[in-house]
């Protein structure tokens, strides 16, 4: 019976680990969830799978789902209108960076940082993180499930969500790697 207790525990606390993994950037959602100044988005698995159950008729679409279907959730916290933007963008940064996530790409354009970072387990991308930081605008994005680089460009396209047509990039970069 001891045992049992003990394998209990261990599994709990192994599921709330990978939780907590899924989405690093929890705390910062939170921290500004009752903030006017933001503008807090959550899509849950559920929305997702809610797109799965019509059938498809072209291909892309349908590749598009199967990718969709993989996807856990997506947390989006935006501001185009708040002071010292630039110090949120390096906190969102410091606190990724201390998760288990890797480095895909940063990007200065003009007077915006930008800061795409994956975590992989398996050799599966679980969560996809960017982070733009301006002189007024803050943008905290969190994607995570089983994620396939190559479809996220899709999706951002049908979800217009600016900045991920950076990505566009990787996978161009990836497909001449291939030949």
């Amino acid at each position: 019976m001891k045992r049992l207790i003990i394998i209990i525990t261990a599994i709990q606390l192994l599921a709330l680990g990978v939780n907590a993994q899924n989405n690093v950037l929890a705390p910062l959602f939170d921290k500004y969830a009752d903030d006017e100044a933001f503008t807090k988005v959550t899509i849950t698995s559920k929305m997702f799978s809610l797109f799965t159950e019509f059938e498809p008729e072209d291909p892309d679409t349908k590749e598009l789902t199967e990718a969709v279907s993989k996807l856990e959730g997506l947390k989006i916290l935006v501001s185009d209108s708040v002071n010292n933007a630039r110090r949120y963008f390096k906190d969102a940064t410091s606190q990724v960076r201390k998760g288990n996530m890797e480095e895909l790409m940063s990007i200065r354009d003009g007077k915006d940082d930008m800061l795409f970072m994956i975590q992989e387990e398996a050799g599966k991308i679980s969560e996809l993180v960017m982070l733009v930081g301006g002189e007024h605008k803050f943008v905290a994005l969190s994607l995570y499930g089983e994620i396939d680089l190559k479809q996220i460009s899709k999706i951002s396209k049908g979800m217009k969500i600016d900045g991920m047509k950076y990505l566009e990039n990787i996978d161009n970069e990836g497909d001449d790697d291939q030949e």
